[in-house]
């Protein structure tokens, strides 16, 4: 150890194997341990040995299960100061730390350098089982699991054991209800905050997810696999009752009612019935007429968190959905599917009698009653004539020749009619 006070330095005392500087001698006191190895502060309970006095009196919370440390936001307790900093930011949303190769921002210092470690393709720990490689310690411990099938991590409420601390952590949130991750737009609240950035695509409109084949959008990884399976005709769900094979893993589950008897989810009040409770839950409020989710902006209220947001868009005008030739936005993308039609002057509504074709439904529907009207008028008008001729006369071949040419005028009309709308 070399004292440098004499030279007038910020920091005079100075390691003399790493020449690392600091400005207190009990600093550099700790700091020579890390060479030396001591570790002179030990735990009276597991008798494991610390380097520091803090770190003991952090290792001592573990046998006593203090946790002194509590979230203002969700009220979550911690053991450690930098574990409520670190959680703080779940609530905030705060990211400064930021990947220099890619731009991915994460909450803590811990989160970046493991996360950097896959731009150098650092991989320094081996299974002895599989000789899969890895980067960390921890990974490797976790993927030994596989092969024992060792679940270290049991719930304390029930008896399912998990094999990663964060699944178990995850599961007790099913026994206390509590739900860290809440949404900015809407307040809903959820259990992880996976979810919650699923749920967060409701209101921003991201589709991150592209198939190559067709180039639909999708909002999540597993409705991309699913729809997949149109192209590829895959169908990796068979019924092990019949030789019947389903793409949809939902699809097999509801064609083994058949053969189980099992009887769907159904509602009470209709004949409707429902493969999944959710459905039945959000179904049940047509007949309840409950509206639990309310507008911030006017007092309008809607069953269903799909219809809020919409309804949101009008207030705050966000249209999500881009027109490419035109550029106007839209709020829903059903609109600008029925714009685009606009542009490629593509008309799916053709008229069986006349051929027209219309941009809408509705057009063809009311087109269509033009027809109507005028076969049912002319052919009352010829009833009429024709009963006329049948009363004055007992020829049956003239009777015949004035229904031909009734047939033949009706068919020119229509014609007719068909290229003047065409004009």
């Amino acid at each position: 150890m070399q004292n440098m006070s004499a030279s007038g330095g910020n920091k005079p005392y100075q390691c003399s194997v790493c020449s690392k500087e600091f400005t207190k001698k009990s600093c550099l006191t700790r700091h020579l341990r890390v060479h030396t190895g001591d570790k002179p502060f030990q735990c009276s309970i597991c008798h494991k040995d610390f380097s520091q006095s803090s770190h003991l009196v952090n290792h001592m919370r573990i046998h006593t299960g203090e946790k002194p440390f509590q979230c203002s936001m969700c009220l979550k307790d911690f053991k450690r100061k930098e574990g409520l900093v670190n959680h703080e930011k779940v609530h905030t949303g705060e990211k400064p730390f930021q990947c220099l190769e890619c731009l991915k921002n994460f909450p803590d210092s811990a989160g970046l350098i493991q996360h950097m470690r896959m731009h150098v393709g650092e991989k320094t720990l081996q299974c002895s089982v599989c000789s899969k490689d890895f980067t960390y310690k921890s990974s490797l411990i976790q993927h030994m699991r596989v092969h024992t099938g060792e679940k270290p991590f049991q719930c304390s409420l029930c008896p399912k054991d998990f094999k990663l601390k964060a699944a178990l952590v995850n599961h007790m949130r099913v026994h206390t209800g509590e739900k860290p991750y809440q949404c900015s737009v809407c307040f809903k609240s959820f259990k992880q905050s996976s979810a919650r950035i699923l749920h967060m695509r409701i209101h921003t409109g991201e589709r991150p997810y592209q198939c190559s084949v067709c180039l639909k959008d999708f909002a999540q990884k597993s409705h991309l696999v699913i729809h997949m399976r149109v192209h590829t005709g895959e169908k990796p769900y068979p019924c092990s009752y019949c030789l019947k094979v389903y793409s949809d893993k939902t699809d097999l589950v509801r064609h083994l009612r058949v053969h189980t008897g099992d009887t769907a989810y159904l509602c009470s009040e209709c004949p409707k019935e429902f493969s999944d409770q959710q459905v039945l839950l959000n179904h049940m409020k047509v007949h309840t007429e409950e509206k639990p989710y309310k507008c911030s902006e006017c007092v309008k209220c809607f069953a269903d968190s799909i219809s809020l947001v919409k309804h949101m868009r009008g207030h705050i005008l966000k249209k999500p959905y881009h027109c490419s030739e035109c550029q106007q936005d839209f709020q829903e993308k059903s609109l600008l599917i029925k714009h685009m039609q606009l542009h490629t002057a593509k008309k799916p509504y053709q008229c069986s009698v006349c051929q027209k074709e219309f941009l809408y439904k509705k057009s063809l529907e009311k087109h269509m009653d033009a027809h109507t009207e005028y076969i049912e008028y002319q052919s009352l008008e010829h009833l009429r004539n024709f009963r006329k001729i049948s009363n004055t006369t007992n020829e049956s071949s003239q009777c015949s020749e004035y229904l031909r040419n009734f047939r033949k005028a009706s068919n020119k009309q229509l014609g007719d009619d068909a290229e003047e709308e065409t004009l």
